[in-house]
């Protein structure tokens, strides 16, 4: 009996999206139903900042993706339907953020994904 395999995350996809600034590519890594939970020092882990769908997450992306600083995948690891990825990114100014995510998968696209994310200040 044979077994289809799922598709499988696009981790070039998500590299090239992160480091080239393009927030298309990365939205087309997320299911239409995905969502986003996001605790920072603004929106803490009992109040996270929750995005749902591809219009709230794309609109986040967009924002992001369209300021003046650079973004670098520093790993990425992915086993099964799960993941994980750490971003780094630094203004002109020398400001850095730093992110790490872990994703749930469906199909090979992110379904949830919580994020969690410093800066300097």
């Amino acid at each position: 009996m044979a077994t289809t395999a799922s598709p499988a995350f696009d981790t070039g996809t998500l590299r090239r999206g992160i480091e080239e600034h393009t927030a298309s590519a990365l939205l087309s890594l997320y299911a239409d139903d995905a969502e986003i939970r996001i605790v920072d020092r603004d929106t803490q882990p009992s109040h996270p900042k929750v995005l749902h769908g591809r219009d709230e997450i794309g609109a986040m992306l967009d924002d992001v993706y369209s300021r003046d600083m650079t973004h670098k995948l520093e790993n990425c690891v992915v086993q099964g339907d799960r993941a994980a990825f750490v971003e780094s990114c630094e203004y002109p100014d020398g400001v850095r953020v730093l992110a790490e995510s872990m994703i749930s998968l469906r199909d090979g696209k992110i379904s949830e994904q919580i994020m969690i994310q410093a800066w300097d200040e």
